[in-house]
């Protein structure tokens, strides 16, 4: 943002106006012994060409590689008028909408995002956004606790082939609460969670957590897992990718009575990787559970003069409701990314949605078919997938990144520090951003380096 500068004289009308002599008559009740005066070590300021210059160096050292990984953040196109829109001032400064006071702008687009977000998972209600996908799945998995009023336990079911970062998350959030994370092992053969092996009296458990598409890629057998869950009492908490929900059955249609909540990581709808974030996570539900939703809800009303205008509606959070009765603190709200994510919805509509995912799953075919044509490389699991797969290479997987990073190529991610038994195994990715040149030139440099 630019920067604003306060002369000599702004700096004394507004001290004269609030009745102070000095600036730091502002912080007096800050007892002396606890002011630092010296700030030894840190260095002088730098100037506007030299802080340019440092930033940029340090935006330099991640460089534009060809990338091939997915993993839970993917490299879309973002068509340019997405953030030329966003960072008008506008939406840009506007803040977010905690408060009754927030703009009509603010409250209008976040309503247009839940509608969005409604239709693209087939559920009753949205809310205006989360932390990120995997602060997400925690707030999902303590709803489910909450709402799940047949259950008397705090067990829920959480299979491994859900995003291992997704997982650590979870656990840190809800072990303190007596939450217990059981987790379900994954066929080696397919990659996937086979109903077969899943236990006819699994005891009492509030919930069950569903990934479509699975961290590998590959596509779960979602409409049997959720009349497995729904048939033994527990709520089904599905985590999905919004750009394969496209093509995919969304969650609200599972089985015969469709997912209970819904989460995610909003990232791929708009929000460029940038070395990791900021992102966003998005939430739905059921209508019947709508009270147990973290965060925030806009609605649209009109008021005395019949105008149309957009209000906080629901709100859960302890900042409005007394501390024992909210849902939760941790559910920060992205305002700027989903500002982004509803205009990227926009611009593209349902059927540049569908015809992204498309091209992203066609990419991976032709990526999966190039690959499999080197000696030593293999396609691991024999199950349906989306837009990931995952080889087996005959070299240390680490040191074959390595090698492929010094010629400008991020290959993939490495499997074996989350799941050990799939050591020497790649999950790569390719988005409709890859082209047969791409392709070309990773299988190429990778036949090398393994040659």
């Amino acid at each position: 943002m630019p920067f604003i500068p306060h002369t000599d004289e702004d700096i004394k009308n507004m001290l004269a106006s609030i009745g102070a002599d000095s600036i730091d008559a502002l912080f007096d009740e800050i007892p002396p012994s606890l002011i630092n005066q010296d700030l030894g070590g840190i260095p002088a300021g730098l100037n506007e060409i030299d802080i340019s210059r440092h930033m940029q160096k340090q935006a330099n050292q991640d460089g534009t590689p060809l990338c091939f990984i997915g993993a839970g953040a993917y490299d879309h196109h973002i068509p340019a008028a997405v953030w030329e829109i966003t960072t008008r001032g506008e939406f840009y400064s506007a803040y977010t909408p905690y408060q009754a006071e927030a703009s009509q702008g603010t409250l209008q687009l976040l309503y247009e995002f839940q509608t969005m977000m409604s239709r693209l998972t087939a559920m009753d209600v949205s809310n205006a956004s989360l932390y990120d996908g995997a602060s997400g799945v925690a707030e999902a998995a303590l709803m489910a606790v909450r709402a799940n009023r047949k259950s008397k336990s705090k067990r829920i079911l959480l299979p491994r082939t859900v995003h291992p970062t997704y997982r650590k998350v979870v656990n840190t959030i809800v072990k303190n609460q007596g939450i217990i994370l059981d987790e379900l092992d994954f066929d080696l053969d397919g990659g996937y969670i086979d109903p077969a092996s899943l236990s006819d009296e699994p005891g009492d458990v509030a919930a069950m957590i569903i990934p479509q598409p699975n961290f590998f890629g590959v596509l779960e057998e979602v409409d049997t897992l959720t009349d497995w869950a729904h048939d033994r009492g527990m709520l089904v908490i599905a985590v999905v990718n919004p750009t394969a929900m496209a093509l995919l059955s969304p969650p609200g249609e599972w089985g015969k009575l469709g997912a209970d909540i819904v989460v995610g990581e909003g990232q791929p709808l708009g929000a460029p990787l940038s070395s990791g974030g900021p992102y966003f996570g998005f939430m739905c539900c059921k209508q019947a559970l709508v009270r147990q939703m973290p965060g925030r809800i806009i609605g649209r009303t009109v008021d005395t003069d019949g105008k149309q205008g957009f209000t906080l509606t629901l709100q859960a959070r302890e900042q409005h409701i007394r501390r024992s009765k909210a849902t939760s603190n941790i559910c920060t709200n992205q305002g700027l990314l989903v500002t982004a994510a509803t205009i990227y919805m926009s611009i593209l509509g349902a059927d540049g949605l569908e015809k992204t995912a498309r091209m992203c799953h066609e990419n991976t075919l032709k990526l999966i078919n190039s690959l499999s044509s080197i000696k030593g490389v293999q396609k691991i699991f024999n199950r349906p997938m989306f837009h990931e797969a995952v080889f087996k290479i005959s070299a240390p997987v680490k040191e074959t990144l390595k090698e492929l990073a010094h010629k400008n190529i991020a290959a993939g991610y490495s499997l074996e520090n989350d799941y050990p038994e799939l050591k020497d195994m790649l999950l790569v990715c390719a988005t409709e951003t890859r082209n047969q040149a791409d392709i070309d030139e990773y299988r190429n440099a990778l036949a090398n380096v393994l040659a």
